[in-house]
């Protein structure tokens, strides 16, 4: 017998069960995968045997190794190929090479040539105007990541609120920017998320951290008088998605302007929310917006729109050098090649009926989730966030960050990570993520869930 049952009928993991289904997932994996394994053994001139050291972050010791993708399709080294729900972790939710993008791209590097010149190019007034359209904010200036557009906006925002602090959220997601590995300490006091690398210093310097969903957290911090924005995603996403409860959003925006604060929305992953991100679905008020990784196709691309009020603020300080060594720009950004990828992606893919599919297929595989979980009685959760949809292990759904990273299960994660990429289904390797892109199918979906359905029912049988 697999599975005990506690006071309210509620299945409870025997692990020695679930080590063994690891056991037998990683030898499977393994077995299927011997050129992955070979190439990952023989990269010794690589920091941590991979090219970035997030792709050593995978289930059964080593990654997957990419021979080609298209749409939401992988085919790996050793010849599997996978349905990808994945997507480079939201950087390909336009779907891997969509033709309009490959198109542009070729024109810009084959007819027209000049990838990057320290030059603007008309592509980018377009860009501007169209991320205008849909968040609202009317400036916008580009990066190459969303982590440097958060740098970015960081350093704007303490320019223009003349204060030295950044209020970030416990378990919050804004790329390697140093002030967001941050957790609340017994004090209060904003300490190091377990495992930070190389923190400049402490971040009660650079940071105060309050938590998601608690207005009366956020108010304790901004009192202080010290804050100079409110660095937020709508929804957290990267320790699971946590929705925002109502009223809080609004309340963030109150809060900002009663104490001083900016307010930045990051939307590099709840972009996926609809074509304008939660800003639009859901009526918000940044006064600065971040955004990346998607909107460039799979090119490196990202952005930061500021609202007039912050222009004017940034614009008091004739001193601040904001074109050529003052810490808000790179050689690279907003080059020709990445500007000309963003124009189309945005024109012709992540279009506005793009979306509409991408979230009622994303419906239907929470639908799934959500039955086989009930089928099963287990104790988790499944949230989604427009074209995302993630499970958690925990029922309710966690309504803050550090709720969410106490249902973290490493043992169930691989399990179901392994299972499921035997099986043809690759899902984030970082969580339990989701995503949809514009070619995803119904019969994409159905495969999921077949495939996570007899997962669950041999850990609970």
């Amino acid at each position: 017998m697999s599975v005990g049952w506690h006071s309210r009928w509620v299945p409870v993991i025997d692990r020695s069960h679930l080590l063994s289904l690891v056991e037998r997932e990683r030898a499977s994996y393994a077995t299927a995968h011997p050129r992955s394994a070979a190439l990952f053994a023989a990269a010794d001139n690589l920091f941590e045997r991979v090219p970035m050291t997030w792709m050593a972050k995978w289930s059964g010791g080593f990654p997957v190794y990419l021979d080609r993708a298209a749409g939401n399709r992988i085919v790996d080294v050793d010849g599997h190929e996978y349905v990808d729900f994945s997507l480079g972790d939201t950087g390909a939710m336009a779907g891997h090479s969509p033709q309009p993008t490959v198109d542009a791209v070729n024109e810009r590097l084959g007819r027209l040539g000049g990838a990057t010149t320290m030059l603007p190019t008309a592509d980018g007034q377009w860009v501007g105007a169209e991320l205008t359209r849909r968040f609202g904010l009317p400036l916008w200036s580009f990066t190459l990541t969303a982590t440097d557009a958060n740098r970015w906006a960081i350093r704007l925002a303490r320019l223009a609120a003349g204060r030295p602090k950044i209020l970030t959220f416990a378990y919050c997601y804004h790329g390697s920017v140093d002030e967001a590995f941050a957790v609340r300490g017994p004090d209060g006091e904003a300490a190091s998320r377990a495992g930070n690398a190389g923190a400049p210093v402490p971040l009660s310097e650079t940071t105060r951290v309050a938590e998601f969903n608690d207005l009366d957290s956020v108010a304790a911090q901004l009192r202080h008088g010290d804050v100079a924005a409110i660095l937020t995603e709508p929804a957290l996403t990267n320790i699971g998605i946590v929705l925002p409860e109502p009223g809080f959003m609004e309340g963030l925006r109150e809060l900002a302007t009663t104490h001083g604060a900016l307010l930045v929305i990051d939307e590099t992953h709840t972009f996926s929310a609809g074509s304008g991100g939660a800003t639009q679905l859901w009526g918000l008020q940044p006064d600065v917006l971040v955004i990346g990784k998607s909107i460039g196709g799979g090119i490196p691309s990202g952005a930061y729109g500021i609202s007039h009020h912050v222009a004017e603020l940034i614009a008091a300080h004739p001193e601040a050098d904001l074109i050529d060594v003052g810490g808000v720009g790179g050689t690279l950004a907003g080059n020709a090649l990445s500007v000309a990828a963003m124009r189309a992606t945005l024109e012709q893919v992540l279009t506005g009926a793009a979306f509409a599919h991408m979230v009622d297929v994303a419906t239907e595989f929470t639908h799934g989730v959500q039955a086989t979980i009930d089928r099963a009685g287990v104790p988790w959760s499944v949230t989604q966030l427009g074209a995302r949809s993630e499970y958690r292990f925990a029922s309710p759904a966690p309504r803050n960050g550090t709720a969410s990273a106490a249902a973290a299960d490493d043992e169930l994660d691989e399990y179901l990570h392994l299972s499921m990429l035997n099986r043809g289904v690759m899902i984030t390797p970082f969580h339990n993520m989701a995503l949809m892109c514009p070619v995803t199918s119904r019969d994409d979906v159905k495969l999921h869930t077949r495939v996570f359905g007899a997962a669950v029912a041999e850990l609970v049988r």
